[in-house]
């Protein structure tokens, strides 16, 4: 028997995991010595796109819907180290039990999390990292009409104007403006975006910056540009310049690194963390280790190199497990080719805006209503995997394109 091992429950480690096991089968007898595990410390997998939405504790997939249909063995336990000289794996159970878990091909996919402040009064700031910690947002939201009324009860401060915050930025004022109405206080709703750039969206280039400039501007959101969050307490935070903020709000949005398990494997790494991967996601130097989604820093068209997000997650996932089965039975592996990199940014009520391209020759493809809808099926329908039915799922794993 030949152990696939493969490392996170995101959308990166379900589809290696399922792309494994289809190509196992494809492989016919030769398919059937591979035995495919997966490992992560949760039940679900979490549709981590949508947590900036309002009730997240509901946008998670069970994974044994989506792993036990194709017959993959899902290990409940959380990753402590990596060995890739023994080929082996420790971990630790729920009820603290250890465990070592021996492996032939290893797909490490554990994801990213956001960079945690380093500043006064960082325990009063939230995140939407994860669904825990979106839950909590969601939850504090929900208890702000039974505070005292001082002001900045319905003040949120969004620190980060890049993807991640505007989206949370520009739902965040539909969501306080609904909770502030129980009790007459719909007027008193501000959302104040904060980010060391002098431009919001630094990264999505300067052509649909005017088209999300606008929208800030429909939605009456406050940016302060060029500096940012000194300190913070529960109810007020300084910025770098001296300005105070009433505000009983804070979500931090500011950076995201790869997961620390990437440390645990001997390859070159870039600045956030990631494994430099070669043509077919194998990590360069270190035999019989692939990364994938997140932890992975693989090319792309035109020299650019994956951006960490649901777009290349799902296609890293799909050739990743492929490849992994496809060595191990001496069938030919696949170059990773993912779609021509896009961006798809929901405004809140002013819309969303669509973009296909890198840099300044980014191209804004559709904005507005049309480009909400595309939104809500990707986030509604298109992210979410089919459950129950092995056909389906694996049908699923060998459509590499996101198209």
């Amino acid at each position: 028997m030949k152990n696939v091992l493969i490392i996170g429950g995101g959308f990166a480690g379900v589809w290696s995991a399922a792309g494994a096991v289809r190509a196992a089968r494809a492989a016919g007898d030769a398919g059937k010595e591979l035995r495919v595990t997966l490992v992560s410390g949760g039940d679900d997998l979490v549709i981590r796109p949508r947590m900036y939405e309002e009730a997240p504790e509901g946008m998670r997939v069970a994974l044994d819907r989506i792993l036990g249909p194709i017959g993959v063995r899902r290990v409940t336990a959380t990753v402590t180290g990596i060995d890739t000289e023994t080929r082996s794996v420790r971990a630790v159970t729920r009820t603290g039990e250890d465990l070592e878990l021996s492996y032939d091909k290893l797909v490490l996919a554990t994801g990213s999390r956001s960079v945690s402040p380093n500043l006064p009064g960082a325990e009063h700031i939230f995140n939407v990292d994860t669904m825990p910690a979106a839950a909590a947002l969601n939850g504090h939201l929900k208890l702000l009409p039974e505070q005292a009324a001082p002001q900045g009860r319905y003040t949120a401060v969004v620190v980060g104007a890049s993807f991640t915050g505007l989206e949370i930025g520009t739902a965040l004022g539909e969501r306080l403006t609904a909770i502030a109405a129980q009790d007459g206080a719909a007027e008193d709703v501000r959302v104040v975006m904060v980010d060391r750039a002098d431009a919001v969206g630094p990264e999505l280039g300067e052509n649909p910056r005017p088209l999300i400039d606008s929208a800030l501007d429909e939605l009456k959101i406050e940016r302060r540009l060029g500096r940012t969050v000194a300190s913070v307490t529960d109810k007020v935070v300084t910025l770098s310049d001296g300005e105070v903020i009433p505000a009983a709000t804070v979500v931090w949005t500011a950076g995201m690194v790869a997961s620390p398990l990437t440390a645990q494997i001997p390859g070159e790494r870039d600045r956030l963390g990631r494994l430099t991967v070669d043509e077919h996601l194998r990590v360069v130097g270190v035999p019989d280790v692939y990364a994938a989604g997140d932890t992975g820093a693989a090319s792309v068209e035109d020299g650019h190199v994956t951006t960490q997000s649901c777009q290349y997650a799902i296609p890293m996932g799909k050739f990743a497990g492929h490849n992994v089965a496809a060595e191990l039975v001496g069938k030919d592996l696949l170059p990773f080719t993912p779609d021509p990199y896009g961006t798809c940014l929901d405004l809140g009520p002013a819309g969303a805006v669509v973009t296909m391209g890198w840099d300044r020759d980014r191209q804004v493809v559709m904005s507005g209503e049309e480009a909400k809808t595309l939104k809500q099926n990707i986030n509604s329908l298109w992210a979410y995997p089919p459950v129950d039915d092995a056909e389906q799922i694996l049908a699923q794993a060998g459509r590499f394109s996101n198209g």
